[in-house]
């Protein structure tokens, strides 16, 4: 080969040499800063869903959609090196646009931050009102918590009897995820529920059998008798005694009819069932009640004209309440009339009963 032409083949040799490693060199520093380089943004913020089950192609691409980073096999090659391909999170986040590929990146593996909500349940409350106080907070949406605690399958799953979750959704104050699904959110309150009431029946355990054995009673009754008390008197030294008319009206032979003839069990009958009678249906329920209601006898919840018990609970009582319906006073009261908002007058004779009832309702 002629020298001038070997010169030639040299420096073209040579320079393309330069040139790779030049080009390797700019490459090498871009790859070396890529995790840290922030994307071009303004800092605004952008809503991203990550869905469950994504993989790491469609989860660069959707953060390519979003213009969270330009190159999307890049992203990928990272997480990859990273070793974290399978730890990112799926959710609804909320990214700033600004972001460097490792921020990003860490952000997604330790998933959206989770948000709490307090909710406070009152005693006495029934499940629509429940189920409204837990959507209000944001927790889950109410309609759905009511069919679940409607539906037949979750009920037999949760052992309990009847059409509905009434009786066993404890009041209380509770920290909930936001949001939750509604299987789990009613499945805390019906454990709760279960913890108190084994608690509280070791606690009452001689009396608790006692009217077991003198009624023929469950669990079920015990709790639907507590959910009575509850919705009779807000008064806690008053649920004892309120109890105890209540089972002496079951239990005497002096009160003939054993009709137990309180209000808030027809209340419950016209508003929460989804079958309702004619009655019911005409009723208002912001209003009062009237004859015929009182008189309806198709209100399987109606206890003026049904003996014992109606149904199942007409509320979700609390600790105090179930307490009394498992330790009632000993009295011989067979009455009780309100005297003011909180508390009531108690006799044991209908004549009795009749003149307070003059001096307080009339």
């Amino acid at each position: 080969m002629p020298k001038k032409s070997f010169r030639i083949a040299l420096i073209t040799v040579v320079g393309s040499i330069l040139i790779l490693a030049t080009v390797g060199l700019l490459a090498g520093r871009e790859v070396l800063q890529y995790p840290e380089r922030k994307h071009p943004g303004t800092g605004q913020q952008i809503a991203v869903e990550i869905k469950r089950g994504m993989n790491l192609p469609e989860i660069a691409a959707t953060l390519s959609t979003a213009h969270l980073v330009e190159r999307p096999s890049w992203f990928r090659l990272y997480t990859m090196n990273r070793g974290l391909a399978n730890k990112v999170k799926p959710g609804k986040y909320l990214l700033r646009d600004d972001l460097s590929p490792r921020e990003l990146l860490d952000t997604l593996v330790k998933g959206v931050p989770e948000v709490q909500a307090q909710v406070t349940i009152p005693e006495g409350k029934n499940l629509v009102e429940v189920c409204a106080l837990i959507g209000v907070a944001g927790v889950a949406d109410p309609a759905e918590l009511e069919k679940l605690a409607r539906d037949p399958a979750w009920l037999k799953e949760q052992g309990i009897a009847g059409e509905t979750a009434d009786g066993y959704l404890f009041p209380d104050t509770y920290d909930f995820k936001v949001p939750s699904t509604p299987k789990a959110v009613l499945e805390r309150l019906v454990r709760r529920h279960r913890e108190v009431y084994d608690e509280l029946s070791r606690k009452h355990a001689k009396p608790l059998a006692k009217l077991k054995k003198d009624l023929g009673w469950g669990d079920r009754e015990v709790v639907t008798m507590a959910s009575i008390v509850e919705r009779e008197t807000g008064t806690a030294e008053e649920r004892p005694r309120v109890a105890s008319v209540f089972y002496n009206r079951l239990l005497s032979a002096a009160f003939k009819t054993h009709k137990l003839e309180t209000d808030p069990t027809i209340r419950y009958g016209c508003t929460i069932p989804v079958q309702k009678s004619a009655a019911c249906r005409e009723w208002d329920p912001a209003g009062r009640l009237f004859r015929k209601q009182l008189d309806d006898s198709d209100n399987p919840y109606n206890t003026y004209q049904h003996p014992g018990l109606p149904p199942g609970p007409i509320s979700n009582p609390g600790r105090a309440s179930m307490e009394a319906a498992m330790e009632p006073e000993r009295t011989e009261y067979l009455y009780f009339v309100a005297k003011d908002e909180r508390s009531h007058v108690f006799s044991k004779t209908y004549e009795e009963h009749s003149r307070w009832v003059e001096k307080y309702q009339k």
